[in-house]
């Protein structure tokens, strides 16, 4: 009954009659052929619209002013009832998207439909990332911006030809790339500096990171970055510090776009790889192994890199993970003074952006049994980031304004 007086209201208004004709895009007049029905599905049920007609004899073309009006043009759903099917796209299955309108809503629509409808909207969105770059007004004093990348499983005809870790060479997934950025001035009773609320923005998709150095662009994953980066201030920052794991693609990126940062290698990260290699020496789970990865994080966390560089050498020659990790702390020691980084106050673990892979990625593309194509993939990718950094209501105030630039 709602969708009913709403639809008569609307056919009652005519004000989408704008006379006998309207000037065309391709420069022609465009003349009124009458009104025609549209049956579309809302948020209060069906509902059927009549339209002003107008037809372009020379380019053959037709368009509804109404359509434009209630942005309605080429779906049969509403625009809130898109965004409905929106949100539960980006936070659950499809599966359960379906289910969770009908049961709180008391919207049909299947399993199907909300894929293709938050899909659609997810690439929309994504195009829209790429082109419309806002500067927030205020910039924290300090931010981070962390880099990082998880594998998701793709079907089999995204993987086809491409090497993996599998024990024949393949490969089950692609990884995406996660650039998040985020303030900490907060600080708790030990003065460890806290993430403050609110404060996180995510920007992800399945793209490289690689660069040649005689390339003219940066790689897609770069422009990304600079993108979200340049969103939040990045650059405006009286400090900006770029958090990673120690890959050397984030530091290459770091160096060409970010010259200016402080560069920080996560501290659990390299506690990780010291671990790994007293396991490797004495055991996994001996005393041995626990009491020696002990000594050597309280040598990290003092700052002495030297020290365990020495006690790795002792190993190195018989034990490759050793060897290997020496190599490590080599090329990452001036990324690795955590005592003055915490003299400064400074984060230096990227729990952020690890959370943020599971949070913004895993949390809902590697669930068990979803294979995914890249186009999809990456439509759900962006709709899930422009959700979880606050931006889904601005994206749509946008989009009522007619403003989006794509």
């Amino acid at each position: 009954m709602a969708a009913y007086a709403v639809a008569q209201r609307l056919n009652a208004d005519r004000t989408d009659h704008a006379g006998p004709a309207l000037p065309c895009a391709c420069g022609h007049d465009a003349r009124y052929a009458g009104r025609h029905d549209k049956t579309i599905q809302t948020a209060l049920g069906t509902m059927t619209l009549k339209r002003a007609y107008y037809h372009c004899a020379a380019c053959q073309r037709g368009y509804f002013p109404r359509d434009d009006a209630l942005g309605i043009g080429g779906t049969l759903l509403s625009p809130a009832l898109t965004r409905m099917i929106g949100l539960v796209g980006a936070m659950v299955s499809f599966e359960e998207g379906a289910e969770l309108l009908g049961e709180l809503a008391g919207i049909a629509v299947n399993a199907k439909q909300v894929e293709r409808t938050a899909e659609a909207l997810g690439a929309q969105i994504a195009a829209d990332e790429r082109l419309r770059v806002a500067p927030c007004a205020d910039v924290a004093p300090t931010l981070y911006l962390g880099m990082d990348g998880t594998g998701i499983p793709m079907r089999a005809a995204e993987l086809a030809g491409r090497q993996g870790k599998q024990p024949d060479g393949s490969a089950k997934t692609r990884e995406v790339k996660l650039c998040t950025v985020w303030s900490a001035e907060g600080r708790d009773a030990d003065g460890i500096p806290v993430r403050d609320a609110g404060s996180i923005t995510y920007s992800a998709a399945i793209e490289s990171a690689a660069c040649r150095d005689t390339d003219l662009v940066p790689s897609e994953f770069a422009q990304r970055v600079l993108r979200e980066a340049s969103r939040r201030g990045f650059d405006r920052a009286t400090r900006q510090v770029v958090l990673g794991d120690g890959a050397a693609w984030i530091w290459n990126l770091a160096d060409e776009h970010f010259p200016h940062a402080i560069q920080i290698v996560d501290r659990f990260h390299v506690k990780q790889h010291l671990s790994d290699v007293a396991k490797a020496i004495y055991g996994a789970g001996t005393d041995l192994a626990t009491q020696w990865a002990r000594q050597r994080h309280d040598q990290l966390d003092a700052g002495d890199i030297d020290a365990i560089i020495t006690c790795l050498n002792l190993h190195a020659k018989n034990c490759e993970a050793a060897r290997k990790c020496v190599d490590y702390l080599h090329t990452n020691r001036a990324r690795m003074r955590y005592h003055d980084f915490r003299a400064q106050g400074l984060c230096t673990s990227t729990g952020v952006v690890e959370a943020g892979c599971k949070v913004a990625i895993g949390t809902r593309l590697k669930r068990a049994g979803m294979h995914w194509t890249l186009p999809g993939a990456n439509a759900i990718i962006a709709l899930r980031c422009c959700k979880l950094s606050r931006r889904f209501a601005d994206y749509w105030e946008v989009r009522a304004q007619g403003r989006l630039t794509a």
